[in-house]
């Protein structure tokens, strides 16, 4: 009773201050909401309130790049039609370009045409590549609109995630909005610096209205006479956000000059140009050397232009100055795994499950790291704990792998029944599809491996061995056209594959012949 009591003695300012300084971010906008009820020109209840809301749905929008179809589809910002490797996202430097990198018939590639990373980040795989003759990944449009399951496609644009997310935040809010935007002066809030970063900030993450928060940031930053750092930056978000990527640009340069910018790569990387990009992370490193977010975005983009190499050292760097880095520690494993060392990619994994991080993904590479290490007794254990720990998504990709473990040890049946499981699972997992017809095949059934064969390319245009062995089916059937262009189709997803070269040599002499 005596606690009670002081408590209703406590100034409510103070109480409302003290929540928010604790993270309480709910009870802070309750008692803030009663405050304002009493008294609705309170100004230092209204900031309070204002910046609670805008923490309680803070996010660090550094880390959620998802271009969406259109932006992928229909870039204004691509500086040259045919780059060069190595200089564009799209076209990554090869194995034989002397990256470092294992051959693709050792590292799996994504539906885009990059290899498979060790750490799951958001926009990886959204950017459609090139092929080796220079012209743009085929079915590039049809590639972004599937999914493995219908109605989870990446939106139309950027922010049409962002307008979903503030129409949910307000729609979860009792009496409606607490600002109506629509009705503000915002000439005077950008008088007044404090309430005007404050109310920026709201209408950046709360409202997401982009537009109102572009003419704050304008307006204040006349007031400022265009010395604020901070109101640069928030006009480049802004920018950013609506797709106006070059005002964007020098924003964020004008405010590197008074400040530091960490957004400013990442619009390089959004208009297709990393060199630019590894150019502000190296100088931004000189004046925060052993910076690991910095460190972290150099192997990022090293990882994406396939330059292994250069790509891994960054990543021990990271692992230098933050041990328990989660991404450097994912990826460093999953490069010793490709590169014939599953023991050293063993000792990563096991790190990441003594950090607590506990998922299918991580126990279904720790099964495959076991099956190749040799340590049979634990590689099954593995498996079942990544089976009883996946959702849908996950799912296809753990019953591919027991198939793949399955044919390791001979036991056909039991991979026939994985891969079976893995396609009910997902009618798009184009690599069970290639793996059933290779076993059809083996039993005698030219026809159902066939079939096989034709699902898997339909599913998927980056998964070089379906081609191939397409190719190698009709070749024995005497169906040399067809065996023709799937061989090309072969060499346009893995232009170093040296069967398929074999393969095309006898179909031109065969050709030579007729």
């Amino acid at each position: 009773m005596q606690q009670q009591g002081q408590a209703h003695g406590v100034n409510p300012v103070w109480l409302a201050q003290s929540r928010l300084r604790r993270r309480k971010f709910d009870s802070c906008i309750e008692l803030c909401t009663g405050i304002l009820e009493k008294n609705p020109y309170d100004q230092a209840v209204w900031y309070l309130k204002t910046r609670a809301l805008t923490l309680k749905n803070w996010i660090d929008d550094l880390e959620i790049e998802e271009e969406g179809v259109a932006d992928v589809l229909m870039d204004e910002h691509q500086v040259a039609q045919v780059p060069r490797p190595g200089t564009s996202l799209s076209r990554p430097l090869t194995s034989a370009s002397g990256s470092g990198a294992p051959s693709q018939a050792v590292r799996p590639m994504t539906g885009s045409g990059r290899p498979l990373t060790g750490f799951a980040r958001p926009g990886t795989s959204s950017r459609p590549t090139t092929s080796a003759s220079g012209r743009a990944g085929t079915a590039s449009l049809q590639q972004a609109l599937r999914t493995a399951k219908p109605g989870t496609a990446r939106p139309v644009t950027t922010s049409g995630r962002f307008i979903r997310l503030g129409t949910a935040s307000l729609a979860s809010e009792p009496g409606g909005p607490f600002i109506n935007v629509d009705r503000l002066d915002l000439r005077k809030y950008a008088a007044r610096p404090l309430l005007a970063r404050v109310l920026c900030d709201y209408l950046i993450y709360t409202e997401h209205n982009m537009k109102r928060a572009l003419e704050l940031c304008a307006l204040a930053t006349q007031v400022a006479e265009y010395q604020d750092w901070w109101w640069k930056a928030r006009l480049g978000k802004c920018y950013y956000q609506l797709g106006l990527l070059r005002d964007a640009e020098r924003q964020f340069k004008s405010a590197l000059g008074q400040g530091q910018s960490a957004e400013l790569c990442k619009i390089y990387l959004r208009m297709d140009q990393p060199n630019t990009a590894l150019e502000h992370y190296t100088s931004a490193l000189g004046a925060h050397p052993g910076d690991s977010s910095l460190l972290l975005g150099v192997a990022r983009v090293y990882d994406a232009l396939g330059d292994a190499e250069k790509a891994v050292s960054f990543y021990k760097n990271v692992l230098f100055h933050d041990a328990s880095n989660v991404e450097a520690i994912a990826c460093l494993a999953a490069h010793h795994f490709y590169t014939d060392q599953p023991e050293i990619a063993l000792r990563y994994y096991r790190r990441l499950l003594q950090m607590g991080v506990t998922n299918a993904e991580l126990w279904n590479n720790l099964g495959l790291c076991c099956f190749y290490a040799s340590q049979y007794d634990m590689c099954l254990g593995c498996f079942d704990r990544a089976l009883s720990l996946a959702d849908d998504n996950t799912l296809p990709d753990v019953w591919y792998n027991i198939g793949q473990t399955a044919v390791g040890i001979g036991d056909l049946a039991l991979a026939y029944q994985a891969f079976k499981i893995a396609i009910s699972l997902n009618p798009n997992h184009a690599e069970a599809f290639n793996n059933l017809g290779v076993l059809e095949y083996r039993k005698g059934n030219d026809d159902s491996a066939a079939a096989l064969f034709r699902s898997g390319q339909r599913e998927g245009g980056h998964v070089f061995e379906v081609f191939f062995n397409g190719a190698l089916l009709a070749f024995k059937a005497g169906d040399f056209q067809v065996s023709f262009e799937l061989v090309n189709q072969a060499l346009q997803a893995y232009p170093e594959h040296t069967e398929s070269h074999e393969l095309l040599k006898q179909l031109k002499a065969h050709f030579t012949m007729l």
